[in-house]
């Protein structure tokens, strides 16, 4: 499956709401929300598993549409955060303390990008 790294630096191509409308298989999706639903200490249903990745227009996880990292990349038209002046922002150092394997992967694209 090809990398797909949303604005805030996940990978889309590793999320289970992802995987699970990729193979449209509601077992997975059943899965997932149980999961989350433990983690996250909210309820989510499986028919809320279903995103086709953050910088599609189509079917987004709920948290997905409407998270303001999404909403800002899209509005300045970056490949990811790493392509922004900004990097990193105050709204992506406070989703870094929950997710330090995105920060990772957006510096590595940032380096990346400076060769």
């Amino acid at each position: 499956m090809k990398e797909i790294i949303a604005y805030c630096g996940l990978a889309c191509h590793e999320c289970g709401a992802f995987l699970a409308t990729q193979a449209d298989d509601d077992k997975k999706r059943r899965a997932v929300a149980e999961a989350w639903s433990k983690q996250f200490k909210i309820d989510i249903k499986p028919e809320d598993i279903n995103c086709t990745g953050c910088r599609s227009n189509e079917t987004l996880f709920h948290h997905c549409a409407v998270c303001e990292i999404r909403k800002c990349g899209r509005q300045k038209k970056v490949d990811n955060c790493a392509s922004c002046s900004e990097y990193a922002c105050d709204k992506l150092k406070e989703f870094f303390r929950v997710a330090p394997d995105a920060r990772k992967r957006l510096d590595k694209i940032k380096t990346s990008s400076k060769k």
